[in-house]
């Protein structure tokens, strides 16, 4: 039988792993009296005083020690016999040590299944839960306390109850007993395993009885062993669209919502649009936004453009990502939004919440639909709003419509903006920006500076993304009168690198601050270094990569240094927070 290693440092606030128990509490409760009638026939008045005996121990009660688990100590909670016909790959704790997700190949048919492992009740164990979920429904629905205080809430709940049930269990039991109550209450029900997993970025139910897919980032689109028949899958739905503040019928069977962990999730309900059931796609939301240093870590872009980003970013410079679904265009926009200066004033705007941004002086906004009253909150509306609040820099999500004209028309008076749209190319973009349903005027477009066009494709027989081109948008052609733009930066798939054409927009930087060609280049190579630095450490948090390029702006002299001296992470970290103005405390990962 394979166990999975548990993690050693358990505390009350965890939810352990453990193995089963070779009887039930209530069977060892009655092994006495088992062993008693092998042996000799009972009579009528010992079956009334056991009946008797086992109400008045009811009545009176348990006593229960609640203690935290301990997989040192305690029974293990999960067990795992391995799938017949396929040949394990992987396994990774995703809520140790309560599940666990197993990766399998199938040799006959040539594919990966991903399946969850939670643990498993025996048949007085789920008597003993679907009581106990009729008895905690209260404590947990109506309260609104953190997640620490309903999982202590809980915990003593549950005690309670089963001590008046006059229940006689262990702590692996308890401990089962509390991971399926809390899991469907407070979590995602059955996909809660899933939903805990850092390597899964979609994940896609198409209907009734239909197996779930996911995104895993090593094994791609990779079928579950996690599925809903037609009731539970309906129930969930409507319970994903509640907890989102969101109402879904029959009526109006289709809503985007953002969940409580702030994942986007589009529902349909019922056959009426989706003929196959109700069904949804979640594409969850990363715990830490992704860095710059991340996107130079997996390849996206390669120093030199970073280096090119951060400039043009500093100085104000307009840019839109683009790109196919998947192809990372809202990711890089929140990383390199992090190169914006410390104090500048920044206001976010999007349809669902995804920027997550480090910077003291951010205000965040999100539309609303209209609820029982008042009027729909809409991009449109934000954007308008927005340019009265004094932006210097104005990250909106994704232009689709009318927002666009506001989006540039802010250019045109100086506010540098950055968004996001979907297209595969950069006539692409100007395609759609000139024509229905945004149709932006063309001497409007030419007010953007840069243009990055983003793509997901196959490389090595796994898929990466890549900017694909970054170019420069350089006003109209008098002669022909079309929008004339320049390569900058362009990917070459068969040697997976970057090649350079040179840039006007730089050029442009170096006349705005009066500096010399060597100058410029100078600028460049420290930034380069910076980031090659960065890099080398692993300092991929994005606190803590904020907090350097904020002390770069801040005493840029001191921190190249710092780099030059070539000490280890640690420290440079402990120099900075030691010399200089950020008070800050950095680690690393390394």
């Amino acid at each position: 039988m394979y166990r999975p290693t548990v993690p050693a440092q358990m505390s009350d606030n965890h939810q352990p792993d453990a193995d089963r128990h070779d009887s039930s509490p209530v069977e060892r409760s009655t092994e006495t009296a088992a062993e008693t009638s092998a042996t000799a026939p009972e009579s009528r008045i010992d079956r009334i005083r056991r009946h008797v005996g086992r109400f008045l121990e009811v009545v009176r009660g348990s006593q229960i020690e609640l203690v935290g688990y301990d997989p040192t100590v305690h029974e293990p909670l999960v067990e795992f016999d391995g799938i017949d016909g396929l040949e394990e790959v992987d396994h990774y704790w995703v809520n140790a040590p309560f599940s666990f997700v197993t990766i399998g190949y199938d040799p006959a048919a040539n594919q990966h299944q991903y399946h969850t492992v939670e643990p498993t009740l025996e048949r007085d164990e789920r008597a003993l839960l679907e009581t106990l979920f009729e008895d905690v429904r209260d404590p947990l629905l109506y309260r609104d306390e953190t997640d620490a205080d309903i999982k202590t809430l809980l915990r003593e709940t549950i005690h309670e109850y089963l001590e008046r049930y006059g229940a006689q269990i262990d702590p692996a039991t308890f401990y089962r007993l509390f991971y399926y109550i809390y899991r469907d209450f407070r979590g995602y029900g059955r996909l809660d395993p899933i939903m805990h997993d850092p390597h899964v970025e979609d994940v896609s139910c198409d209907g009734y009885e239909l197996p779930i897919f996911v995104y895993h980032d090593d094994y791609t689109d990779i079928e579950t062993n996690v599925s809903f028949d037609k009731q539970e899958l309906d129930r969930f739905v409507v319970r994903l669209a509640q907890q989102s503040g969101r109402h879904i019928s029959i009526g109006d069977p289709m809503v985007e919502a953002t969940l409580a962990d702030g994942s986007r999730a589009e529902l349909a309900l019922g056959q009426e649009v989706t003929p196959r059931g109700s069904a949804f796609t979640i594409r969850k939301y990363a715990d830490d936004p992704f860095t710059p240093v991340d996107l130079l870590e997996y390849g996206t872009f390669n120093v030199d453009q970073m280096a090119y980003l951060w400039l043009a970013i500093e100085h104000n410079k307009s840019l839109i990502f683009a790109g196919g679904t998947a192809s990372g265009k809202t990711t890089s926009m929140n990383a390199i939004s992090m190169f914006i200066p410390p104090r500048s004033k920044v206001l976010t705007i999007e349809d669902t919440r995804e920027l997550e941004l480090y910077h003291d002086n951010w205000l965040s906004s999100v539309t609303r639909e209209q609820l029982h009253e008042g009027n729909d909150v809409t991009m449109y509306d934000l954007l308008r709003s927005a340019l009265r609040h004094r932006p210097e820099y104005i990250v909106v999500g994704e232009v689709r419509g009318e927002e666009a004209i506001t989006l540039f028309q802010a250019m045109n008076t100086g506010h540098t903006t950055y968004s996001t749209m979907h297209a595969d190319s950069v006539q692409t973009v100007i395609n759609r920006l000139e024509n229905e349903p945004i149709n932006v005027p063309r001497a409007m477009v030419q007010s953007l500076d840069i243009l990055s066009v983003q793509t997901l494709t196959r490389l090595n027989d796994g898929r990466v993304r890549r900017n694909k081109v970054l170019a420069e948008i350089e006003g109209i052609d008098q002669r022909t009168g079309e929008l004339d733009y320049s390569m900058v930066y362009s990917w070459e798939g068969e040697t997976d690198t970057f090649r350079s054409h040179g840039s006007q927009l730089l050029a442009d930087i170096r006349e705005e601050r009066g500096w010399s060609e060597t100058e410029l280049r100078t600028e460049l190579r420290n930034r380069r270094r910076f980031l090659e630095y960065l890099q080398a450490n692993t300092i991929t948090d994005y606190r803590r990569f904020t907090a350097l390029v904020n002390e770069y702006y801040t005493d840029t002299e001191a921190v190249l240094e710092t780099i030059d001296a070539e000490p280890t992470a640690g420290e440079m970290m402990e120099i900075i927070e030691d010399g200089t103005t950020t008070g800050l405390e950095f680690e690393t990962d390394s």
